[in-house]
């Protein structure tokens, strides 16, 4: 009698375990509108990682010319996005990622620092499961990595050989230029931004789990990664910007907010410190998620292009602002 009931008991805590794993795939990883972002204290903003700088952005964006691209990924998928060719530009150009359910255009104001004050061409990607890119899933920068392979060979065809390319990402963004970095670059890539990026998926919603259900990561996050691996072919843990940077040969400036709660401060020491190739930091004080730009714009700017600037030869002074 009392192996029947441990195997009831057995069989309604496996249940209760997958069910919790389709949850939170729902919930973090299918595409869908992320109600919970609007619920969140540290996110008060739309669309996410976005403060006042959003609408300067989208003022600029809808002032421009960009011609709709498009290619597909090694897996079949239409993925769409935005190019704005600059007369300045010869062949400098800066591929920018947007952060967790956003899209290409919410990123205007990073993309007008590039055009305007540094004179580079700017495509602005929809990540898979975004925007108008296709997918039915949220890859969270791991199979993203992938995709900028191919945004990067898409701008090579553009400008010729003689490119020069920056990829700048903010927040969810941040790591996906990050886990490229790990990957075999063309030598035209010359520097990576990384804003407000997380360590890796699997510390992110270790992290998120604990802070919006109290619940500990295991076996939560493992199950979850499980039903993820089913429905869109990749485990948290293998998606590590954390590894990736650690094979990095291309130079990286890492910022971050100190007042980040979503993404943790720390994280970004941790990235820091496991890059061996050339670095820099920049911590934005009493900065929240995505907001370094906004807090300290001045310093923003000049930093980031101080820094790429460095490593790609321009051919006029730029107007610094």
């Amino acid at each position: 009698m009392w192996s029947i009931y441990l195997l009831v008991v057995m069989v309604v805590v496996a249940g209760s375990l997958a069910y919790a794993g389709f949850y939170f795939y729902g919930v973090a990883i299918k595409r869908a509108p992320k109600e919970f972002l609007g619920k969140t204290p540290d996110l008060k903003v739309d669309p996410p990682v976005a403060g006042a700088s959003w609408g300067e952005g989208a003022e600029w964006v809808a002032r421009q010319n960009f011609r709709e691209v498009e290619l597909v990924s090694e897996d079949g998928l239409k993925l769409r996005g935005y190019y704005l060719a600059s007369e300045r530009a010869a062949g400098r150009t800066v591929i920018i990622a947007h952060g967790y359910s956003g899209k290409a255009k919410d990123m205007g104001a990073t993309a007008k620092n590039y055009y305007d004050n540094l004179g580079y061409n700017v495509l602005l990607p929809d990540a898979r499961g975004h925007g108008k890119s296709e997918g039915d899933y949220i890859g969270f920068g791991w199979p993203e990595r992938r995709d900028y392979l191919q945004w990067i060979g898409f701008i090579l065809q553009e400008t010729g050989p003689e490119a020069q390319i920056v990829l700048h990402g903010v927040s969810m963004g941040g790591s996906t230029v990050l886990m490229t970095a790990g990957e075999q670059l063309p030598p035209q890539v010359k520097a990576i931004v990384a804003d407000c990026g997380y360590t890796s998926v699997k510390a992110q919603l270790t992290y998120q789990l604990w802070r919006m259900y109290h619940l500990p990561g295991f076996p939560f996050v493992q199950i979850a990664s499980l039903v993820t691996r089913m429905k869109a072919g990749y485990y948290f843990g293998e998606a590590s910007a954390l590894n990736q940077v650690r094979k990095a040969r291309v130079p990286i400036l890492f910022i971050h907010g100190d007042a980040d709660k979503f993404v943790p401060f720390a994280m970004m020491d941790e990235l820091y410190g496991a890059c061996k190739s050339p670095k820099e930091k920049l911590v934005v004080h009493g900065a929240g998620h995505g907001l370094a730009y906004d807090t300290d714009k001045r310093e923003y700017i000049r930093t980031v292009g101080d820094f790429v600037e460095r490593y790609i030869h321009s051919p006029a002074a730029a107007d610094w602002v």
